[in-house]
């Protein structure tokens, strides 16, 4: 319950605090292409249950399209305006209403596409026992997928090799660590790696 009040509050906060920058944000994209200014992300959440997760979009329109789920720096479906948004973070802001909403919270697992979750072994599905969130120990260990996906012929196939197990390792690390502390801690080592 604390989980859940905190996580409207601070998502709350935010999208108040940053609405001018998010409307600039949107209009931006909008400009750029005339597409969508939103990407709806199809990611499994708590208990397998699949949402919709609200991201800016930096991609060309239709790019998920092209059956590549993994997107490396280089990525030629990235737009103009999508590469400055992504090497700041601006993209994944939208999350904070998905944070709103209830799906997501401030902390936990990153959420994975089903091709990936549908992978987990029984181990693993612990995972999918917890609501996802905008961070946890792996997105500090890893702020960037896309730097090490670049220049990979495979960019699927180099998640799964080098950037999954780890990413998985921490993510079952936060679910046995898990409590209001430890959300604090998480939230404070992001912020910390966001300014450094």
């Amino acid at each position: 319950m604390i989980k859940r009040i905190f996580d409207v509050l601070f998502s709350l906060f935010i999208l108040i605090l940053f609405s001018p920058f998010l409307i600039i944000i949107a209009l931006l994209i909008k400009l750029n292409d005339g597409g969508s200014v939103f990407y709806m992300a199809p990611r499994v959440g708590l208990n397998g249950k699949l949402f919709h997760m609200f991201k800016f979009r930096t991609m060309i329109v239709n790019a998920d399209k092209t059956g590549v789920s993994s997107t490396a720096l280089n990525d030629s479906r990235i737009t103009s305006v999508g590469k400055f948004l992504r090497k700041y973070k601006l993209d994944e802001l939208p999350q904070f209403i998905n944070v709103f909403i209830g799906n997501m919270s401030i902390v936990g697992p990153r959420p994975e596409i089903k091709k990936f979750t549908d992978m987990y072994t029984a181990e693993e599905k612990v995972i999918l026992q917890v609501k996802p969130g905008i961070t946890d120990y792996a997105s500090i260990w890893n702020p960037d997928e896309g730097k090490i996906l670049a220049g990979h012929p495979d960019p699927d196939q180099a998640y799964f090799e080098l950037i999954r197990p780890e990413k998985i390792r921490l993510q079952i690390k936060y679910i046995n660590e898990k409590s209001f502390l430890t959300d604090i801690k998480i939230i404070l080592l992001t912020v910390k790696a966001i300014l450094i």
